[in-house]
């Protein structure tokens, strides 16, 4: 009976108990502070920029990460290993959007200023790799047995997502070589429009001008960073209620066995 009611207990905080550090967490207790302590010597003392103070801070978590996810191939196997991994990462890549949403919006920044706390990620070729990369671990963790409907919801959208990165990235590499042959190579061809949002293609196509799609709110209004960040705001979501309904669905197959 108590057996029984741990299973439920497990199953009911299956997401937690997968991203809890475990073995790791007085290391992890012990470097978040010597992180942040580096993190303000770094950006405020020794006036290195933001994403090189964060990158550091980022280098140092990373090391009980490492050792975490190690534990988790071990006692778990490689699709819930790399379940940790993404929900880990994608869960960084989102407190990023969410800091450039509040440079913008609430501190005020310019676009081009406000590029979160890792600025020298915030280019065309990174989102392309990072989002592409996503849809790919996405798939393996299908074909590793997370069938549910939030995984194949998952899956579409992670899709469309990177299907607008795509688009931008065609986009930067076209301006780069008009600019290139204009002779301004050095003129930076970053942040442009996708698909959705403000000046997007939505917005400039006359197949798709005047229609429906152009008349729901912020589909054709919004700028970038608002894009982007819904973009994350609803696809982390989608990726930690697949990966919850997974990992219950593994905990009740234990306990039927």
């Amino acid at each position: 009976m108590a057996s029984h009611r741990q299973h439920r207990t497990l199953a009911r905080y299956a997401l937690l108990a997968l991203l809890h550090p475990r073995e790791q967490t007085r290391l992890v207790m012990l470097l978040v502070p010597v992180g942040l302590l580096l993190w303000g010597v770094a950006a405020l003392v020794v006036g290195m920029p933001i994403w090189g103070a964060t990158t550091v801070t980022l280098s140092l978590l990373l090391v009980p990460g490492v050792l975490k996810w190690r534990m988790d191939l071990r006692r778990h196997g490689r699709t819930v290993m790399l379940l940790s991994v993404l929900l880990a990462l994608q869960g960084f890549h989102s407190i990023e959007h969410v800091v450039q949403w509040l440079q913008y919006h609430w501190l005020g920044w310019l676009p081009q200023m406000s590029s979160g706390l890792i600025s020298a990620a915030n280019a065309e070729w990174v989102h392309f790799i990072w989002n592409w990369s996503v849809v790919t671990a996405v798939a393996l963790l299908l074909a590793g047995g997370m069938h549910n409907r939030w995984a194949w919801a998952l899956l579409v959208f992670a899709i469309a997502h990177a299907s607008e990165h795509s688009y931008m990235m065609v986009r930067y590499l076209q301006l780069k070589a008009e600019l290139g042959a204009l002779g301004v190579p050095r003129v930076s061809a970053q942040g442009l429009p996708g698909i959705l949002g403000r000046d997007g293609w939505l917005a400039r196509s006359p197949t798709t001008q005047n229609t429906f799609l152009c008349r729901i709110p912020g589909v054709t209004t919004i700028n970038r960073i608002d894009v982007h960040f819904w973009w994350n705001s609803i696809e982390t979501p989608l990726l930690f209620l697949a990966g919850h309904t997974f990992l219950r669905s593994r905990i009740g197959a234990g306990m039927r066995g």
